[in-house]
């Protein structure tokens, strides 16, 4: 039993001096991409040669033309609002007197089916400008990135990095 125990050890030794050579030899590794990644990815301190792309006349034509890209998308999505805000006053609208209606009636099931559909036909109402308003809002964006990407303005020219804040109609 005595040798077994002993036989045991020995592999645990051996195992243990491998894994202290790899542990080390990936230490060295990360020490030596620590130390080279700076110079590997710095940036340059060369200065691009200046072309016709870059002249200020051509850049202030490229930033205008982004400019009206952005007029085009606002002047979509203020129409898509409007729809979908007179869209959802409609429903509202229509559900009252639907409500009101359904009040008037005399017997219990009668209620309980016009309420039902009043607020089905609201529900379908309201999904519906949800929708037309999500579509109008979606299609105006993606033709103002296409606009804006046509324009070739300097990166960082755009408005795009905002559009999150955009109302979602939910």
């Amino acid at each position: 039993m005595f040798w077994y125990h002993k036989r045991i050890k020995g592999r645990q030794l051996i195992l243990n001096k491998i894994m202290n050579k790899k542990i080390i030899a990936l230490s060295l590794a990360m020490a030596g991409i620590a130390v080279l990644a700076p110079m590997v990815f710095a940036q340059t301190t060369t200065t691009p040669a200046t072309t016709a792309n870059t002249t200020s006349a051509t850049v202030t034509t490229k930033i205008a033309c982004v400019g009206s890209a952005v007029n085009t998308r606002e002047a979509s999505i203020d129409t898509a609002m409007t729809a979908f805000t007179s869209a959802t006053n409609a429903a509202y609208t229509a559900r009252a007197i639907a409500l009101q209606q359904a009040y008037a009636n005399t017997t219990l099931s009668a209620v309980k089916a016009a309420v039902k559909t009043a607020w089905s036909t609201f529900a379908a109402s309201e999904k519906s400008a949800r929708k037309t308003w999500q579509t109008a809002r979606n299609t105006a964006w993606s033709t103002y990135r296409t606009t804006a990407v046509a324009c070739k303005a300097p990166a960082g020219t755009g408005d795009g990095v905002d559009s999150g804040l955009e109302v979602s109609g939910n």
